[in-house]
């Protein structure tokens, strides 16, 4: 699954907060990590009230400190600087991404109103994500207080159409490796949060819209059962629930509700990564929870 995890960091201490994720979980899948940073050109003095880090030497020596602090431990920490000065980190990142280190998982933290916040949702998710091959566990900026990071409960939102999703896979091994449990979500919109064409459409038929939108519970329901005994027959605690409304609101209200330590979200198997951002799935449920998120970019027809 991850054999190989990048940490990139800007030099704050909020972007730290990406580390005892990723150092768990190397140590409990015995992956190596590197930590990276990119020197920006004409950077600031500060970034989130840290110094910025502008010069090859600190920059080395303070990715070797946080290094040392996995002394010990069964997993390897490598550090690399990009010492020439970028003008886009994001675009530096993600060239390191395809040619250089090919991790199987990105950590950050996404935080600020500017700086990695802003690569987030701009450069590093169109990307990176959009490649359709590197996931990515993203932090919030208030799960930055926690220096723990374990797994007890992970949530699967889930579409209403997938019978096979990809992302189980990656659950099933964290959930195997953490004894964690498996939540999984389906929501289905009411008919006062459709949107685009199905709104349109709901408003001139709906009739035949309300019965689309039970059909798809329906549906729903038995894709749920299929993988609550796929789960259990491979000896995972599950549990499943339908939720009716927005998607970014169910997700993040189910989340809290079930004290989720972790949302694994992919795009939709058949739509693509860009029609999945498009619908702003993703970076609404950043804005709405605190839990971390691992994003799993599948590939599909666009």
């Amino acid at each position: 699954m991850f054999k190989n995890i990048l940490v990139p960091l800007d030099g704050s201490k909020l972007a730290e907060s990406a580390l005892p994720p990723a150092f768990s979980l190397a140590e409990t899948l015995n992956a190596p990590v590197t930590l990276l940073h990119v020197i920006e050109k004409d950077a600031p003095n500060q970034v989130h009230n840290d110094r910025h880090l502008t010069r090859n030497d600190e920059a080395n020596a303070y990715l070797q400190a946080l290094a040392e602090k996995a002394a010990g431990k069964k997993f390897t920490v490598e550090t690399h600087v990009h010492a020439a000065g970028v003008d886009d980190v994001a675009a530096s990142i993600t060239e390191h991404v395809r040619e250089d280190f090919k991790p199987d998982l990105i950590v950050m933290c996404a935080h600020g109103s500017s700086g990695f916040r802003d690569l987030i949702f701009g450069s590093i998710a169109q990307k990176v994500l959009a490649d359709g091959e590197t996931p990515l566990l993203l932090l919030q900026p208030r799960t930055a207080k926690s220096a723990l990071f374990t797994l007890r409960r992970i949530l699967i939102p889930l579409d209403s159409e997938s019978k096979h999703d990809d992302t189980l896979p990656y659950a099933l091994k964290l959930a195997r490796a953490y004894g964690a449990e498996i939540y999984l979500l389906t929501v289905i919109p009411t008919f006062d949060t459709l949107t685009g064409k199905e709104a349109a459409i709901s408003s001139l038929l709906p009739v035949t819209a309300t019965a689309f939108l039970d059909l798809q519970e329906e549906t729903a329901k038995e894709h749920l059962q299929t993988h609550l005994d796929e789960f259990l027959q491979a000896g995972c605690d599950v549990s499943a629930e339908i939720g009716r409304g927005d998607p970014a609101n169910v997700i993040s209200a189910t989340a809290a509700r079930v004290n989720a330590d972790l949302i694994l979200l992919s795009t939709h198997r058949k739509a693509g990564v860009r029609a999945f951002w498009a619908r702003s799935v993703a970076p609404n449920v950043v804005k709405k929870t605190r839990i971390p998120l691992l994003l799993i970019p599948l590939k599909g027809e666009s």
